[in-house]
C-alpha cells in the first residue's frame, strides 16, 4: 500500500503573493480546510509546505503556503503534485478504498484464475468503473458494484470479480 496519498496538483499561480491554484485529486476538496501541511513532490523528494489559507474558486482550491511569499517562488512548482501521509487521509467507510491502493491490483475471476491487472479507475456519477487490462492484452471496464466486485483485499493486492453477462 502507498505510504502517501495524492491530494492535488499545483496548476498555476494566483495573484502576486504566492498563492497557488490547486486541482484537487481528493473526493472532497473541502479536505484542504483540515490540512495544516502537505508534501510537495519536487521530483527529487518531498518538501513540506505549511498551509496558511484556503479558499475555493470553481473546481479549484486556492492555497497560500507559508513558504512562498510571491509569485516567482511558486512558478517552478507548477504541475507538481501535493501529497499527505496515509495516516492523515480521510477515514474510509466499509467497501471504500483509496484509488492508489487499487491501481496495479491483480484481478481474479471467481474460479480463482488470474484475469488481469487493474490499470485505472473512472469516477462516474453513479459508481466507479475499474479499467482492467486482461492477461490476453485486451481491456475491460468493470462497474464497481457488489454484483461484479466480489472482494477486494488491498493487503494481498487482490480483487475477485464476477463477469456479469454482457461484460465478457
Amino acid at each position: 500500500m502507498e505510504k502517501y496519498l495524492k491530494v492535488g496538483v499545483i496548476t498555476t499561480t494566483h495573484g502576486v503573493r504566492g498563492e497557488a491554484k490547486v486541482y484537487p485529486t481528493t473526493d472532497s476538496p473541502e479536505r484542504f480546510l483540515e490540512l495544516e501541511k502537505v508534501l510537495l513532490d519536487t521530483g527529487r523528494g518531498y518538501k513540506e509546505l505549511t498551509i496558511e489559507k484556503v479558499r475555493f474558486f470553481k473546481n479549484l482550491v486556492i492555497v497560500k503556503f507559508a513558504e512562498f511569499g510571491n509569485v516567482d517562488d511558486l512558478i517552478p512548482w507548477r504541475g507538481k503534485e501535493l501529497w499527505i501521509p496515509r495516516e492523515e487521509g480521510a477515514e474510509l467507510l466499509e467497501d471504500e478504498y483509496y484509488i492508489a491502493d487499487l491501481i496495479g491490483m491483480q484481478v481474479f475471476l471467481e474460479d480463482g484464475s488470474l484475469y488481469g491487472t487493474l490499470k485505472d479507475v473512472l469516477e462516474t456519477g453513479a459508481n466507479d468503473v475499474y479499467i482492467v487490462e486482461k492477461n490476453d492484452g485486451g481491456e475491460i471496464l468493470l462497474p464497481a458494484i457488489h454484483e461484479c466486485i466480489l472482494s477486494v483485499t488491498p493487503e494481498e493486492n487482490r480483487m475477485t470479480v464476477h463477469l456479469m453477462k454482457g461484460l465478457e
